[in-house]
């Protein structure tokens, strides 16, 4: 009974998708978006913004580092700032599409929820690593509650806010619920942290130091590097270089600069460094990927 009545709440969330396109497709819903189908890989390799994922239909597996998400529907994962990544999906069985559901994560109505809570409950678990979990049938409820919304926008401002309060609920329980109260740390090391990696990414063309970056932080260089990689999956250095790559990347493509170009515009100072670690990233040399990704838009 308890499997026939998932079936049921994964049949009603895929109806309520058919506007879902393989690009991002925002909804009425503050901060919701759906995808389907067909996803290019190379969309897939971008800068995840923090979000919590709901894999409906079909598999996603999402490559951070030397972290690899594997989620198979149904399943979620959390995104718990703004992180580089790699990804393709896996079809539906049957012919089916992949279905997939964003929810932005709103720090505020983490906050607020939190007020709410016992500081005790939902970290019982241990820490465990970026990963996919099992929606309960209660989550899976509050997320139909959430896309059935679409139906009746007049409701959205009134009960939008209580389902995906419902939402983030079911998350802050569960095996990922302490990286959203990570999120919300107002002191010390994480906050440190999230302060790093806005500079990163404000500055990714620059040097990166990482004494001076743990001295700005005030911690030692080996806790600097432990907790960064805990928040990100990252080093501080591989996420510099992603980000660079994944600028790069984009330039090559839309603003059709050379290889060198490129690679002097990101913040390298040898191309054929830059050469090798594109083609390690992306799978492919800089101007072949480009080229590619290029002929794929125009079809």
């Amino acid at each position: 009974m308890p499997d026939l009545n998932r079936q049921n709440q994964l049949h009603q969330l895929a109806q309520l998708m058919l506007q879902a396109t393989s690009l991002p497709t925002p909804t009425a819903l503050p901060g919701l978006l759906l995808i389907q189908g067909a996803v290019p890989a190379h969309q897939l390799a971008a800068i995840y913004e923090p979000m919590i994922g709901l894999v409906i239909q079909g598999g996603k597996t999402i490559t951070i580092g030397e972290q690899v998400i594997s989620a198979q529907a149904p399943a979620y994962f959390v995104i718990p700032t703004d992180i580089p990544a790699t990804g393709y999906v896996q079809q539906g069985p049957h012919g089916l599409p992949y279905l997939s559901v964003g929810l932005a994560l709103n720090q505020q109505v983490l906050l607020d929820l939190l007020k709410d809570l016992p500081e005790t409950e939902g970290q019982t678990q241990g820490r465990a690593a970026l990963s996919a979990c099992r929606p309960s049938a209660e989550m899976l409820d509050a997320w139909l509650r959430l896309l059935q919304l679409l139906n009746t926008p007049q409701a959205i401002p009134a009960l939008a806010p209580v389902y995906e309060r419902e939402i983030l609920y079911w998350v802050l329980i569960g095996p990922q619920g302490w990286r959203l109260r990570q999120i919300c740390s107002s002191g010390g090391k994480a906050t440190r942290i999230r302060q790093a990696i806005h500079w990163i990414r404000e500055n990714y063309t620059a040097s990166l130091n990482i004494q001076t970056m743990a001295n700005k932080s005030q911690l030692g260089v080996t806790t600097f590097h432990r907790q960064f990689k805990q928040m990100t999956g990252l080093s501080p250095i591989q996420y510099q270089k992603q980000l660079r790559l994944l600028e790069a990347r984009k330039r090559l493509v839309f603003s059709h600069d050379s290889v060198s170009e490129a690679a002097y515009a990101v913040g390298y100072e040898s191309p054929s460094q830059f050469n090798r670690e594109y083609t390690r990233f992306f799978g492919a040399p800089p101007a072949r990927d480009a080229a590619s990704i290029r002929r794929m838009q125009v079809q």
